[in-house]
Order: structure tokens, then C-alpha cells, then sequence
């Protein structure tokens, strides 16, 4: 595994467990903020689960993340999501869903941290019946997609002081979805059991248009998918991570022939980053990828990954990981900054958080 260049790396302690982490939109030079899921398993479970903004300010040496507000949380937060909103720029918008099915859309302003606005969907079974463990939120604050272990597939909408929800899909029990994520204002992806990943276009009738049902060459593989990504401006391409240290990339245009980028390979030859879950994949905006001009519609752009087995690494289609950290517990989440692309923040499973700033030379071997 190829090594990194400069890394500067700051931990945080933690008094409860680090569920999710994602960057706000900055609107200062002076200070930044970061929307933490938290949960104590020992408090009461009313009071157990929240959603924290701290702030990040470089010129507080001695302490330099600071607690700014906390909204409560009906339950255990599953997924988290956060956007600017382009005619607010003082504000943003973060929606949580949790594992009792609800879904909260926040409204977080940028100037104190505090959360200002709640719209929410809780208590409606004809909702989620169970934990809602895929969401994404379209760019600007936009419509969210959930996607449900119960096998239901909504989109929601806010509007005049709710939230409405149209229901896409429901498997009535056949499928589970654990992932999704929006490539376009009218498309989006869904993973879930058995590596499956399907594309969804709403302004087709039936809704579901492909699908990837991940066999690997030895028969059916029966791995998870945790988490899907895509690339603004090559929305047919899905990198997807999951199970057993997977990593793929799945395009729309050859969809039975995934691309490995790491995990068990077609030829049954083992090739993983990590042995364990990969709990989130994001395409890296800081790695300079190689020879990206020659191929500009094949070549996987860089992508980031997360493992439970501690490991934080930058995977390039036909080049050596770049490894960044290598944790003594699992790394449950992280971001990229899409301000400052140079800094990650990432939720340890020993009660902490870690900001790893990369330097310039950090890039994939060439």
C-alpha cells in the first residue's frame, strides 16, 4: 500500500459515540462548522441520541472545536446529510434520519451554529416502518431521498411548514435498502442486500430503470451494501462500498461488468484496502488522479473510503492505495471538505473526532 505525503492529524474526545460527521458550508474565513450525530447508550433514550454543531476556528489554539448548539433526536441517528442553501448563504439545510423511521430537515445558521427550524416526519407508518438507513438530500436543500430497511423508497418535499413524502417503490418485504444517493434532480441510486444497486429515473413510469444484481463469479455474493457515490459530472458512473472491504464502480453503460476497486475480483483473487465493512465512499475532489485526460469517460476518478477496521484510504482504478490513517477502532463515517477538499473530518468508534489535513503532495502514485 503506497504511503501518504504530509498529514497533520487532530483528535477530538468525545463524551458520547460519533455515529456521522459532515462538513457545513463555511460562512467565514475565520471559523467553519461541523454537524456531529451523536449517541450515549447510557443516558435515557429519550435524551440519548442528538444532532451537535461544533465550530471549528484555527485561531482558538487551546480549544479549537466548540460545542455551538444541540437539536435532540427522537432516535439514533442512521444518516446524515447537509447543503448549502444557495438563496441563504448565511444558512444550511441538514436532514437526519434514524433508526425509528423518522426524518428531521434542519435549518443551521452559519453565523452561530444554532438550528433555528425542524421539519419532520414521525410517527407515519406509511412512511418508514423501521430504520431509514439511506438519504441524500439534492444540492441546495433540495428534495431528500430515504431509502429503508422495510424496502420502501420515498422522495420528500418541504414545503409551507411540512414535509410531504411520494412513495416510489415498496418491496413489501422482498428487498432491504441500506444506501442511496441523488445523480440528478430526477435520478437517483439504491443499495442494498447482496452488493444489489439499482437506478431510478422519476420520470419513468415504473420508476426502477437498472439494476446490479452482484454476483462476483462464485456464486451469489450476499454482502451489504453501506454506502453509494456519485460524481456530479459523470452521474452513470455509482462507486459503491460495502461488505468484506468492497469497493466498486458500477456503470450505467456496461452494468453487468463492475469495475473492482477493491474486495474479492471477478477471478475469485483478493485484492481489499480493508478485510472488513467499508462504511463510506466518497469520490476525493483533492487526489490528482493519473492520466485522467487520456480517458476522460472511463477512467474512476479518486475515491476515499472508510472501513471498520480503522482504515482511511484514497483508491485509484490500477494504482496502489494511498493509506491515511490507520485507526486502532473503526472509523464510522467521514467527509471531504467540498470548500477545502484538503481536510476530512472523520467519526472514530472510541468516542472522538479526527480533522486530517492533507498536504499538497498528497497525491496517488503515479
Amino acid at each position: 500500500m503506497a504511503e501518504p505525503g504530509d498529514l497533520r492529524l487532530h483528535r477530538y474526545p468525545q463524551s458520547k459515540s460519533v455515529d456521522a460527521v459532515r462538513w457545513l458550508p463555511s460562512a467565514s474565513a475565520f471559523g467553519r462548522l461541523v454537524a456531529v450525530a451523536v449517541h450515549d447508550p447510557d443516558a435515557d433514550p429519550a435524551a440519548a441520541s442528538a444532532l451537535e454543531i461544533h465550530s471549528l476556528s484555527p485561531t482558538q489554539a487551546t480549544s479549537p472545536l466548540c460545542l455551538r448548539s444541540s437539536w435532540p433526536s427522537p432516535s439514533r441517528i442512521a444518516a446524515l446529510r447537509a447543503s448549502h442553501l444557495p438563496h441563504n448563504p448565511l444558512a444550511a439545510a441538514a436532514a437526519a434520519s434514524t433508526l425509528g423511521g423518522s426524518l428531521h430537515l434542519l435549518l443551521v445558521d452559519l453565523v452561530n451554529g444554532a438550528v433555528d427550524t425542524e421539519l419532520s416526519i414521525s410517527g407515519d407508518r406509511s412512511f418508514h416502518a423501521g430504520p431509514v438507513t439511506g438519504l441524500d438530500m439534492q444540492i441546495g436543500g433540495g428534495e431528500c431521498v430515504t431509502a429503508g430497511e422495510d424496502g420502501r423508497v420515498n422522495v420528500v418535499g418541504a414545503g409551507e411548514g411540512r414535509m410531504e413524502h411520494r412513495r416510489v417503490h415498496d418491496s413489501n418485504g422482498l428487498a432491504s435498502y441500506t444506501a442511496a444517493r441523488w445523480g440528478s434532480p430526477a435520478e437517483f441510486a439504491t443499495g442494498g442486500v447482496g452488493f444489489g444497486v439499482r437506478w431510478w429515473d422519476q420520470r419513468k413510469p415504473e420508476g426502477l430503470v437498472a439494476q446490479f444484481k452482484g454476483s462476483w463469479g462464485r456464486g451469489s455474493v450476499t454482502g451489504m451494501v453501506h454506502s453509494i457515490d456519485i460524481h456530479p459530472s459523470r452521474k452513470h458512473i455509482c462507486i459503491v462500498g460495502g461488505s468484506s472491504g468492497t469497493v466498486f464502480a458500477w456503470d450505467l453503460r456496461w452494468q453487468q461488468q463492475p469495475i473492482l476497486l477493491s474486495g474479492v475480483g471477478l477471478n475469485g483473487t483478493d485484492q481489499p484496502v480493508s478485510e472488513s465493512e467499508v462504511w463510506e465512499v466518497q469520490y476525493d475532489s483533492y487526489t490528482q488522479s493519473s492520466g485522467i485526460t487520456s480517458a476522460p469517460s472511463t477512467k474512476i476518478l479518486p475515491v476515499m473510503v472508510c472501513s471498520e477496521d480503522g482504515i482511511l484510504a484514497v483508491l485509484e482504478q490500477g494504482e496502489d492505495p494511498v493509506e491515511l490513517l490507520a485507526e486502532p477502532c473503526a472509523i464510522n463515517a467521514f467527509d471531504i471538505d467540498p470548500q477545502n477538499p484538503s481536510d476530512v473530518v472523520c467519526a472514530l468508534e472510541w468516542e472522538s473526532m479526527a480533522i486530517l489535513s492533507r498536504g499538497r503532495d498528497v497525491v496517488a502514485i503515479q
